[in-house]
């Protein structure tokens, strides 16, 4: 993982010193800090959290691909990534208190331009089912208004840009199974336990 990412898609690598700091200071004080990454230890691997001004805009799991995604950012979003851990500080400490148990909602300012139409309606919905609870894909599409559209339901979740903060991982199977999941089904398991417990 690299503290600068630029699209071209060069990386440059800096050690973690004062001149960082001012580099991310500098950038972020003259509007050039339009994407801020960390990533962050959990129980379910290591997170990818990025965030623009506007708010949480990924999360992802390192099976990822962690370089992959800054470069999707940097294509889709901007060019100007920086590692700039201070931006996702109250995002760091919601996840924090969430995987101790301490947390069962998140009140973060979120960025969805990586969603659109039926996958947006569905990301808008997810956020509604309640810590410790599940829902099945077909119960997800009637909620976000197209009942039929069970496998759009399950693209969606795939394709969601925010998991964890925004719970794809509560969405499961009719018959109880829990699906896919980005960060893979042992992680989805792991959540839903924690939850449940």
């Amino acid at each position: 993982m690299t503290d600068i990412f630029f699209a071209a898609p060069e990386l440059y690598q800096l050690d973690p010193n004062p001149m960082h700091a001012k580099l991310v200071a500098a950038a972020d004080r003259e509007g050039l800090l339009d994407v801020a990454y960390r990533t962050l230890d959990t129980p379910v691997g290591s997170l990818l959290l990025a965030a623009t001004k506007q708010g949480l805009v990924k999360v992802a799991f390192d099976r990822q691909d962690h370089d992959a995604v800054l470069a999707e950012l940097a294509a889709i979003i901007s060019p100007r990534i920086l590692r700039a851990p201070a931006r996702l500080d109250p995002v760091v400490r919601q996840l924090d208190e969430y995987f101790t148990g301490g947390r069962h909602t998140f009140d973060v300012p979120l960025d969805l331009r990586l969603a659109r139409g039926f996958r947006l309606s569905v990301l808008e919905h997810l956020p509604e089912i309640s810590y410790g609870h599940t829902e099945s894909y077909a119960q997800v599409a009637a909620a976000a208004g197209s009942p039929k559209a069970v496998r759009a339901v399950g693209t969606a979740c795939a394709l969601n840009p925010l998991p964890v903060v925004v719970p794809c991982h509560r969405v499961v199977r009719s018959d109880g199974s829990y699906g896919q999941y980005a960060g893979g089904e042992e992680a989805k398991r792991l959540l839903l336990t924690m939850e449940a417990a």
